[in-house]
């Protein structure tokens, strides 16, 4: 017998859920993420990241299949719903997050959880993490990479415009770096939510 288990996320444009950490050595804009939204899926989420549609499905969907345990429920459907209400910038890694977090909010079962990262390479060559979307719009290149937490293991990387192999690496160097402060605020996140029950 097949059965289903849907996950819907909503990316809403509310502020100051929760926030995430912003030290000096990190350039990511702040984080807010809710569990549990919505009554009849298995999960929900909503995350919140800063202020090409079938690419972008076909993207999120294979980061999910890479870490999704999906021999553990054979003949299952797993789907997951992405609402975008607004576009604050770099938005695939918003996507990203908030696949992840609506998973995790369904009890699916992954050998890892699983961040994006967009950076942006300016004109001058300045690496910009976490752009917005005017700084998008100005850039020489994005670059937006999906990471592993166990390993910090490269899962899927999409690029738009000119950057050199050394730029490729050294923008995925960064968002290596940045993938740290997405986890921890998964962490957080996830102990608040469970710590309220």
């Amino acid at each position: 017998m097949e059965g289903t288990m849907q996950t819907e996320t909503t990316i809403r444009a509310e502020s100051g859920i929760e926030s995430g950490p912003r030290g000096p050595s990190c350039s990511l804009r702040h984080f807010a993420c809710e569990q549990n939204l919505l009554s009849r899926p298995d999960g929900s989420a909503s995350f919140l990241q800063g202020v090409a549609e079938k690419s972008r499905e076909r993207l999120i969907r294979n980061t999910c299949e890479a870490v999704v345990l999906g021999a553990l429920h054979p003949r299952t459907s797993i789907t997951v719903v992405l609402q975008v209400v607004s576009d604050a910038g770099s938005l695939l890694a918003c996507c990203l997050n908030a696949a992840c977090m609506a998973l995790v909010d369904a009890g699916v079962p992954m050998r890892a959880l699983f961040c994006g990262v967009t950076c942006a390479l300016d004109s001058d060559g300045t690496l910009l993490l976490d752009p917005t979307a005017k700084q998008e719009k100005e850039a020489r290149a994005v670059l937006t990479f999906a990471l592993d937490s166990v390993e910090r293991k490269l899962l899927m990387s999409t690029t738009k415009g000119l950057y050199s192999d050394a730029e490729l690496q050294q923008c995925l160097a960064a968002a290596q770096a940045a993938s740290q402060h997405v986890f921890r605020f998964y962490r957080e996140s996830l102990q608040r939510r469970y710590s309220k029950s």
